[in-house]
């Protein structure tokens, strides 16, 4: 489990058909092997690591359905480890599970617009939680399709939100009690009917 409050980015330093290489921020000094990573906002296990660097493993279905598949050698990341279970929870639980890519229509004022995959529209409530590139964000507004957040500085210059533009792709994860309680109203309505 993740909280969304991004310890570091890092850039991507090689990328295979199955495998990604970034590099080890230095706050990474405990990791382990099989220890998970929130990769902006994907949950990897560390497959192997050294002082400058962290290899983890990626299958078909992640490169699809996250933006991990268009990332370039230089991109920066988001990265977060797993918390402790006597961590403080000062975002919102994320668990790294990618449901959509969208993308980012316009950011101005510090307000990030972006596209979503039509069906996650169900899951966005104004002030509800979502997660984009794996930071944990509140949402400002909601119109079809469309997921509005405000960015405040500290997000801007420690995530790779603050360099983000027009076109750019995100990686979406909807909030987990959100989607288990549409889950529960929608099936309890079924079991009615």
């Amino acid at each position: 489990m993740f909280t969304g409050i991004i310890e570091a980015t890092a850039p991507v330093l090689s990328k295979t058909d199955s495998q990604l290489l970034v590099a080890r921020p230095e706050l990474f000094a405990d990791i382990t092997i099989g220890a998970s990573i929130a990769v902006s906002g994907v949950c990897l296990s560390v497959i192997s690591f050294d002082e400058d660097s962290m290899t983890f493993d990626v299958v078909e279905e992640t490169w699809k359905k996250s933006k991990l598949g268009s990332l370039q050698e230089g991109d920066l990341i988001n990265l977060e480890r797993a918390c402790l279970a006597d961590s403080r929870l000062d975002g919102h639980v994320v668990q790294g599970h990618c449901e959509g890519v969208g993308e980012c229509i316009s950011f101005a004022d510090n307000v990030l617009t972006v596209s979503v995959p039509e069906e996650l529209n169900k899951f966005f409530v104004q002030k509800g939680s979502i997660a984009l590139d794996g930071v944990s964000l509140t949402i400002a507004d909601t119109q079809k399709n469309l997921v509005s957040v405000a960015l405040v500085p500290h997000t801007l210059e420690h995530t790779t939100l603050g360099s983000i533009a027009s076109g750019n792709p995100i990686n979406i994860e909807t909030d987990i009690v959100g989607r288990y309680l549409y889950a529960f109203t929608h099936e309890e309505t079924a079991l009615q009917n």
